[in-house]
């Protein structure tokens, strides 16, 4: 498996496989050929969430030449993000790629992996990791560190501020969200609301939901987020970071060794199964970011690796099954409110875990539970999985 760093990057929003891959396999064309003009043919749930996602104004602003742009809805591709990209010098094809847009920000061209991004860790199942860090008596945080390279602590001090910084900035925005669907921003409301709040159970999931509202608002007006594992889910992981930094109070480093965990599990749902919810539905981007922010949690509160891995199976199984069915294709409903109720259970899960596994040996193991999402994202009809078809797409307007 490859580094965290490539769960946790800073991009713009709405989507890290709409907006974020595109803009990447965009930047791959311009290094690649001195082009004039390019041809961009968006297939699968490119084309048919592309316009609410900002695809092709990231494609227009990033190509900045001449840039022609089909909306393909019917022909078949193997991915559901593929799109062609066409370069040209006049009217000379100077080449040809098909490109897939993976999610996390991520692409593959022409069916190969970027030979950038090289395996760090030699293992790809929790089992294995488990094992390995029983023998080396390890914590999970410290696996991390053993086999990523000496800049990590750096570049996750950047993604903690990143997170913070999106927060921060969403909760002090009012007005309405970009698009037809003219929604208001509500996390200043819901952050107001907290802080009159009496009852400090009832405070304190009201600011987690203002965080979580206010990165995935940032997100839906195509602000800077960061991938955790993706643009839709962006809102789970950083409004525990902000929550536990600064309502209670732990330290930033002790936060940081949690985004280390945290990153470690996206790898693994990645490896085994997917981030898209074009591929996979919603289980796969928020159901991950449940799993992550479960097992950030429960590092935080320093559980046993076993403990961890309870917690991040928690929050990954109770979210199989779940649809992604963007309302006019945005990531706004059911997108945010559903970042902001994973944030709760991700610290739910972590609860649970950390006295189910006191009392008994899990049944259903992490690794299980990957493997059953990965099924059941398979399974699950294309309306339901990113095209904005069926699902609340049909029934709200």
């Amino acid at each position: 498996m490859y580094s965290i760093k490539e769960i946790f990057k800073i991009g713009p929003g709405p989507s890290s496989s709409h907006t974020f891959g595109p803009m990447k396999a965009c930047e791959y064309i311009q290094n690649k050929y001195d082009a004039d003009a390019y041809k961009v043919t968006l297939y699968g749930s490119l084309a048919l969430t592309g316009k609410g996602h900002l695809t092709d104004v990231i494609i227009k602003k990033t190509l900045k030449g001449d840039c022609d742009i089909t909306f393909d809805y019917t022909s078949p591709v193997e991915h559901p993000n593929t799109m062609i990209m066409e370069a040209y010098k006049g009217d000379v094809l100077l080449g040809k790629h098909s490109i897939v847009s993976i999610g996390g920000g991520q692409i593959e061209v022409d069916g190969q992996k970027n030979e950038e991004i090289i395996d760090v860790y030699p293992h790809t199942t929790m089992d294995d990791i488990q094992k390995y860090c029983l023998q080396y008596r390890l914590r999970i945080n410290e696996y991390v560190n053993e086999f990523e390279d000496k800049n990590i602590n750096k570049y996750m001090d950047s993604i903690f501020n990143a997170m913070m910084d999106c927060v921060k900035k969403g909760l002090k925005k009012t007005g309405v969200l970009p698009g037809s669907l003219k929604l208001d921003r509500v996390a200043s409301a819901l952050h107001q609301s907290a802080m009159s709040c009496d009852d400090l159970i009832d405070r304190n999931a009201l600011l987690l939901s203002s965080y979580a509202y206010a990165a995935s608002e940032q997100n839906a007006s195509g602000q800077m987020v960061v991938t955790a594992p993706t643009m839709g889910s962006c809102g789970v992981l950083p409004a525990l970071v902000y929550h536990y930094y600064v309502d209670l109070n732990y330290p930033k480093k002790t936060i940081i060794e949690g985004l280390k965990v945290a990153g470690l599990i996206g790898l693994l749902i990645q490896q085994n199964a997917s981030i898209s919810g074009a591929k996979s539905g919603c289980q796969a981007e928020v159901g991950a970011a449940c799993s992550m922010g479960a097992a950030m949690v429960g590092y935080c509160q320093t559980f046993t690796n076993e403990q961890i891995e309870c917690a991040a199976e928690i929050g990954l199984e109770h979210h199989l099954g779940l649809t992604c069915d963007p309302v006019g294709g945005y990531v706004m409903i059911p997108c945010i409110e559903r970042n902001a109720v994973a944030a709760q259970r991700s610290i739910d899960a972590a609860r649970l875990a950390k006295y189910l596994r006191n009392v008994k040996k899990n049944r259903v193991s992490f690794d299980m539970v990957v493997k059953t999402m990965n099924y059941t994202g398979n399974k699950l009809p294309i309306e339901l999985k990113e095209s904005s078809l069926g699902g609340l797409a049909m029934v709200v307007k």
